[in-house]
């Protein structure tokens, strides 16, 4: 017992020390390094590889659009689909299972089989395909060009074995999403891309002369029809365009502003419920910057049209049974009223005159 004793006295002498007379070994501060910043993605923009049929820039021509002028409307559209990149690959955030390329093709809707199935069909011999694939995705391209895969909706064996490669929310993981991007960034999916591309801007061509049959087609037009075509598949049908037209030739001028604020304030309400998203850093600055042109009187008689336009077809945005209406809508908005934020992104404001 004797021990115990002892080692009890020198305890309480230790404890008994001030804190200067003790020595204390530090613990030694590890530095953490910061994450490696993502590698540079490959920008969307013109590339003398890539080409155009010349017949279908005679098609363009109608609307306005040259060769430099297409890839200046890739570019925009890829800026809020992938920050202006060509590939970018996302998961089923938003329940469309895998979304990639500059105007996000997905096998939600359809949109990224027959990406897969064109650039499939450019090899001439089946090993050449094969070899390609397995060079560009040797983990996931079998998976990505099954016949499950490609058919349309996908069938249940490639959704299992999709979501079985991201997490809980939705994120692709680390092999999957480099294997997408070195295929939707090499020069052969790029030329499909933009094939893809063209081919909606042509059904934007047949849109646009039909909503605006015997009107200039202006490139707030196109900028504004490119962005329905590529979120929600269609302009309004002529039906319904017929029909807003006849109210909007009989509002008084005394209602056209508040007519107009409604809107904004429809979006506004939107984007304050439970389930809207993409908004949460845009919405405030946007109704403050358009309430401003609106009182300012500062909105002319086409983009007043397209605004209501937009409205119409944003309320019938039924991804996640509405989850997007909002986004959708303000996207457009943006580009009619020549401001707005997106994503975060912010352009132009509002100069009201001075009051006098």
């Amino acid at each position: 017992m004797q021990w115990m004793v002892t080692l009890s006295i020198l305890l309480s002498a230790t404890l008994a020390m001030p804190a200067t007379a003790q020595t204390v070994s530090p613990v030694p501060t590890i530095a953490t390094p910061p994450p490696p910043p993502p590698p540079p993605c490959r920008r969307v923009g013109d590339d003398p590889a890539i080409r155009i049929d010349p017949d279908a820039l005679a098609r363009m021509a109608q609307i306005g659009l040259d060769r430099a002028g297409v890839f200046e409307r890739m570019h925009e559209t890829s800026i809020p689909e992938t920050t202006g990149c060509w590939a970018d690959p996302v998961g089923n955030f938003d329940s469309q299972l895998i979304s990639v390329g500059m105007a996000q093709w997905n096998f939600g809707t359809g949109s990224l089989q027959p990406v897969l199935a064109a650039w499939r069909s450019q090899f001439r011999h089946k090993r050449d395909f094969k070899w390609a694939r397995d060079a560009l995705a040797p983990t996931y391209g079998k998976l990505l060009f099954s016949k499950p895969c490609l058919a349309v909706p996908v069938a249940d064996t490639c959704r299992a074995a999709i979501l079985a490669a991201e997490d809980d929310k939705g994120k692709l993981n680390a092999v999957l999403a480099a294997e997408l991007i070195a295929l939707f960034e090499g020069d052969a999916m790029l030329q499909v891309q933009t094939d893809t591309y063209i081919a909606l801007l042509d059904k934007v061509r047949l849109d646009l002369l039909r909503v605006f049959a015997g009107e200039p087609i202006t490139a707030r037009k196109v900028r504004w029809a490119i962005d329905v075509r590529v979120q929600q598949g269609f302009l309004p049908p002529d039906e319904d365009v017929a029909r807003l037209r006849a109210k909007l030739a009989v509002l008084p001028g005394a209602e056209r502003a508040p007519k107009l604020q409604a809107i904004v304030d429809w979006y506004g309400a939107l984007a304050r419920t439970i389930d809207e998203d993409g908004i949460a850093r845009d919405w405030r600055w946007n109704v403050a910057q358009w309430t401003c042109l609106i009182d300012a009187g500062q909105v002319d008689d086409e983009q007043y049209e397209l605004m209501s336009l937009t409205f119409l077809r944003s309320r019938a945005a039924i991804g996640n049974s509405g989850r997007w209406q909002a986004l959708a809508f303000e996207r457009r908005a943006k580009i009619v009223l020549g401001l707005g934020s997106v994503s975060g992104v912010r352009d132009g404001v509002c100069a009201a005159p001075a009051a006098s």
